[in-house]
């Protein structure tokens, strides 16, 4: 590969989607990119950081809508690094929390093109914050812990640590959980955690569409068997705090 033209692709956490809680470095690097390959999460005010002229590739994945394959992602990044091209590869919270980043990486690393990792903040934290509660409680919740609610084919996965996580002095939080809450329900309920445990749904957190619900484990899977809406969401439970905007 010597002598081959070499971009550099820096993968960007951009946060929950509130353009305030972008690093400075993810900032300075949206201003010098080529390109940004961005997820749906992380578009609108966000992109306007970006430098004139950029382009701005669509490579966002949601559940239930057409989205581009993981492999025509990759190899995307490849072909405008091999370009030569300073790539930021935006990516909604952190990159690293179930961001898909792994096979991107690999992409990269068989290509032989450098990169860099920009951590981002992650949406628990930003529902946390929004919420005005800790995720972590000094005498009862000394455990957080974050699980994502479907697998590939978009179901529950079957390889769970149901006793972890029907562990309720643990912070549990669950991503992309909506659909299959109430059969996790059901299952760590029957785990021995208590059905009345405090559970909260933060959906579309960090944007000006978010709303929370206060509830239980078990009202909040009889709510959701009734229907889940469009939004993305976060469920939180566990030992939460009471206090906090309802």
């Amino acid at each position: 590969m010597t002598g081959t033209l070499k971009g550099f692709v820096s993968f960007v956490g951009s946060g929950p989607g509130d353009p305030e809680l972008l690093t400075l470095k993810a900032v300075d690097r949206l201003k010098r990119a080529d390109a940004i390959l961005y997820d749906d999460l992380s578009a609108g005010p966000i992109l306007s950081h970006g430098r004139i002229g950029a382009d701005l590739v669509g490579v966002g994945k949601r559940a239930g809508r057409p989205s581009p394959r993981q492999d025509h992602v990759s190899r995307l990044l490849v072909e405008y690094a091999t370009d030569g091209a300073r790539i930021v590869r935006l990516k909604s919270g952190d990159g690293g929390l179930f961001g898909r980043l792994e096979e991107e990486l690999i992409a990269l690393r068989e290509a032989g093109i450098p990169f860099e990792i920009v951590p981002g903040v992650a949406s628990p934290f930003a529902a946390a914050a929004d919420l005005g509660i800790p995720l972590t409680r000094r005498l009862t919740a000394r455990r957080v812990q974050f699980v994502t609610g479907h697998d590939a084919g978009g179901q529950l996965p079957d390889d769970l640590n149901l006793d972890a996580l029907a562990d309720a002095r643990a912070c549990t939080v669950v991503f992309m959980g909506k659909r299959t809450f109430p059969k996790l329900a059901a299952a760590l309920i029957a785990r021995g955690l208590p059905a009345e445990t405090t559970a909260i749904l933060a959906e579309a957190v960090g944007t000006p569409e978010a709303s929370t619900l206060r509830s239980t484990v078990a009202g909040l899977a009889e709510r959701l068997s009734s229907g889940i809406g469009t939004k993305p969401a976060l469920i939180l439970y566990g030992s939460l705090a009471d206090q906090g905007d309802d």
